[in-house]
């Protein structure tokens, strides 16, 4: 999910009379523990069939202009359903210029991309199929071309009693991205449902300090999801080449503000920042010790701090107890 390219096709906001033949096969999630129920949309709801049709399209090459780039190109289920390279490579061989975000927990999002700049799942979906640095194929003709495949029209006809239609295709790749949820790791275990051997004492030291005033880390990085959903400049730079979300909201406030990512999974999920341009958790850590570059629009709340060894060793601890293994093993996510 690291397009920048913002195509959002007029047919999106016509109203669409959705109709699903479905019978009896509503999907039933089994949420971790401290979770929110999932806000699922009107027009969207999660049937069993739905999901398996959309993690056959998010799979699918076909979905790109030379059939050589699926939406899992960029999202690997090892890796927290995120790329291990800086840019994600798309069609013709293009890098893109912003590391992709992962997707767990992606159901949660009330916005998407780095910059926040789609307000929706299923818009989302037309983003990366209609970017030129990705898929590079305008999505209506994703629908046609899908359209001369038998299963695919079997398929699209018993979860949408229609053909397939654009509609169809951006609600059954969302329905199987609310899937994608990740929530039964070490801390999980400790802190919601309370195995107090979960965490050994490292662990437990890092959790101190990461919540801690000293670091403050968790201004931002909170909730079940270990992110406030909002954006911050974390000092990366002064000058930046990207700008971030100033290029939704033209105004200078929103300098060099990119959304803050969930920590969940964060030990598989390397390289860090908007750009991929730290490549440990000790950079990472370095970086907001020293207080960031102390550009003119930095975040108030990157102050820097003063870490020993052993404390930084300990919060590194603790940040890997955010890895859940089953969710990274889960061949639902794999394809």
């Amino acid at each position: 999910m690291r397009a920048i390219k913002r195509i959002i096709p007029l047919l999106f906001f016509i109203p669409f009379i959705y109709s699903s033949c479905q019978q009896n096969d509503e999907y039933v999630s089994e949420l971790p523990q401290g979770f929110p129920e999932l806000e699922i949309p009107e027009d969207n709801p999660m049937t069993n069939a739905k999901i398996e049709l959309g993690k056959k399209l998010f799979f699918d090459t076909a979905l790109s202009r030379d059939s050589t780039i699926s939406c899992g190109s960029c999202h690997f289920m090892q890796n927290a359903m995120t790329d291990p390279k800086r840019f994600s490579i798309g069609i013709d061989n293009q890098a893109g210029t912003r590391n992709a975000m992962s997707l767990a927990n992606v159901a949660y999002g009330t916005s998407f991309f780095r910059d926040g700049g789609v307000p929706t799942l299923e818009i989302q979906v037309i983003t990366p199929i209609e970017s030129t640095e990705e898929m590079d194929i305008p999505i209506v003709d994703v629908a046609k071309r899908l359209n001369q495949n038998a299963e695919y029209r079997k398929l699209f006809k018993k979860v949408f009693n229609d053909e397939v239609t654009p509609f169809g295709i951006t609600r059954a790749i969302s329905a199987y991205e609310r899937t994608i949820i990740s929530g039964n790791s070490p801390f999980d275990k400790y802190h919601f449902q309370g195995d107090d051997t979960a965490l050994n004492d490292s662990e437990k030291r890092g959790m101190e300090l990461f919540f801690s005033d000293k670091l403050n880390c968790s201004s931002c990085h909170t909730g079940f999801n270990f992110s406030n959903n909002t954006f911050q400049n974390n000092g990366l730079y002064v000058v930046y080449e990207d700008i971030g979300r100033m290029r939704i909201e033209m105004d200078s406030v929103n300098y060099g503000k990119f959304k803050v990512p969930t920590l969940r999974n964060i030990e598989v999920t390397a390289p860090y920042m908007h750009n991929g341009s730290l490549n440990t958790l000790e950079e990472v850590i370095e970086h907001y010790a020293k207080g960031g570059m102390h550009g003119k629009y930095q975040s108030e709340l990157i102050t820097g701090f003063d870490i020993t060894d052993s404390e930084k060793q300990d919060l590194i601890n603790f940040l890997k107890s955010l890895t859940d293994k089953d969710f990274i093993t889960n061949p639902n996510f794999a394809p």
